[in-house]
């Protein structure tokens, strides 16, 4: 009998396991965000057809900013999961 273990598309990866995620909207994307040190993990859960990661990009890029409070550097990933570098340092500018 074979057994097929499947896991959750929204589980965070090894560095942001055991950490409790924040749900925030943005622009109509739905994102898990956790955030350790100067890194951040936005997974998204919502559906979309065939979204592209620019959009997508700056989207999670917001949704770090609104959980971290921090400035994002920088953000890499793909659609559904993308990992922020953040500059806590600064405030991010309003708008």
């Amino acid at each position: 009998m074979l057994v097929f273990l499947l896991t959750a598309c929204n589980t965070p990866g090894p560095h942001f396991r055991g950490l409790p995620a924040t749900q925030v909207t943005v622009q109509g994307s739905t994102f898990e965000v956790r955030v350790r040190g100067e890194l951040a993990e936005a997974i998204r859960t919502n559906t979309e057809y065939a979204p592209r990661f620019s959009p997508v990009r700056e989207r999670a890029g917001i949704a770090m900013a609104q959980v971290s409070g921090c400035v994002v550097k920088e953000v890499r990933g793909d659609q559904a999961l993308a990992t922020g570098l953040l500059d806590c340092r600064k405030k991010p500018k309003p708008g």
